[in-house]
Formats: C-alpha cells, sequence, structure tokens
C-alpha cells in the first residue's frame, strides 16, 4: 500500500518534469517576437498602400519605396504643433540611425489639398529634409485614402473662408523595407523609440 501511494506522487512529477522540458525546448525552437515601442499591426488589412501625385507632380506609390522603412505621417502645412513637431522628430530620427539613416522614408500625406499646392509642400517637407515627400491627393483621394488608413479628420471653420483648421490623426504607420506595414507608432513617442523601432525592422 505504501508502495503504490509513493509511486503516485513519483510519477506526478516526473510528468511534470517532460513537461516543462518539453516547453523549454519548444520555446527555444520558436522564433523571438520582435519587441517594439509603437503599437505592433503585423498583418493589418487596412494600410496597405497608395497612390498619389508628389509635390513634384509624379505618381508615388508604396512600392517606390521598397527597400527602406517607411513613415506615413496625415497633416498640412499650417498646422501649428502637431506636424512641426512629428517632422522635426523624424529629422531626429534619420540622424539617429546613423549610417542606417538614407533607409528612412518620411511621406507626408496633406489632409488640407485645397490650400496645400505643390509649391506651398514642396518648400515644406524639403526645409526639414530634402528626402522627405509629401503627398496630394484630390478631394475624392483623400477620403479614399483616410478611410484604408483608418485615419480621421475634419476641417474646423475659422473667422475667414481661408483662415480654417483641420482635425486630424496624430500618429504615424510604419512599413517594413519589404512594404509591410508593421507598427502605428502614437504621436509624441519620441525620436528615440521610433529610431530603435526602426533599427529593429532594418535587421537582417
Amino acid at each position: 500500500m505504501n508502495t503504490h501511494t509513493q509511486r503516485r506522487p513519483m510519477a506526478s512529477l516526473a510528468f511534470g518534469l517532460a513537461l516543462v522540458c518539453g516547453l523549454t525546448l519548444f520555446s527555444a525552437c520558436s522564433p523571438d517576437k520582435p519587441k517594439f515601442n509603437a503599437i505592433d499591426v503585423t498583418g493589418a488589412n487596412y494600410a496597405k498602400g497608395f497612390s498619389l501625385k508628389d509635390h513634384t507632380g509624379q505618381e508615388r506609390k508604396l512600392t517606390d519605396f521598397k527597400g527602406k522603412v517607411v513613415v506615413v505621417f496625415f497633416g498640412y502645412t499650417q498646422c501649428p504643433d502637431v506636424c512641426p513637431t512629428t517632422m522635426t522628430e523624424l529629422v531626429e530620427v534619420k540622424r539617429l540611425l546613423g549610417a542606417n539613416g538614407e533607409k528612412l522614408q518620411a511621406v507626408f500625406i496633406t489632409v488640407d489639398p485645397v490650400r496645400d499646392t505643390a509649391e506651398l509642400l514642396n518648400a515644406y517637407v524639403t526645409n526639414f529634409d530634402p528626402s522627405f515627400v509629401a503627398l496630394i491627393p484630390s478631394s475624392e483621394q483623400l477620403v479614399e485614402v483616410a478611410k484604408e488608413f483608418k485615419i480621421y479628420y475634419k476641417k474646423v471653420d475659422g473667422k475667414t473662408p481661408t483662415s480654417y483648421t483641420m482635425d486630424h490623426s496624430a500618429g504615424s504607420y510604419i512599413f517594413d523595407a519589404q512594404g509591410q506595414v508593421r507598427l502605428f507608432s502614437r504621436y509624441g513617442s519620441g525620436a528615440q523609440a521610433i529610431a530603435q523601432d526602426i533599427a529593429v525592422l532594418l535587421k537582417p
């Protein structure tokens, strides 16, 4: 009787050890999932791309930037705070990436195509960095691209017909070098956090 009751705990212990060893082996064989500061949206069925004219009049697609990490931000040139802050942040991200800075492509999509002319956008983005690209959707295209990227924008009337402002989503989408959407970076995340995430995406 004693022998039987002693064997049961021993058998349970052996099974437990085998289970732990098996799980440890399984974990060792599983690839480590990258850890990001931004929200991981890998595999999302939205924000798949765009086809819009840039500030030089050239039609641009996401595939044009294959081999680079692309950061897509929606804004407008007369934005008083969020837009210039984000653009300045991306300049710092490029600097922090060092030699890999050339593999960063910032894309600014205006939510105010009525006032944001090609000339104005050209001066705006190149003032931050000559490699940054601005895209100008038509009013109809803006509706579609905003839906595709799940971003919000709304015109807020001012004292005069031309002094309106635009409420809009403040985060940025980050695509890997293969053109797949991977991250959503909240406004104010900081250049250091974004640079760290991009460095991870650039790893072979």
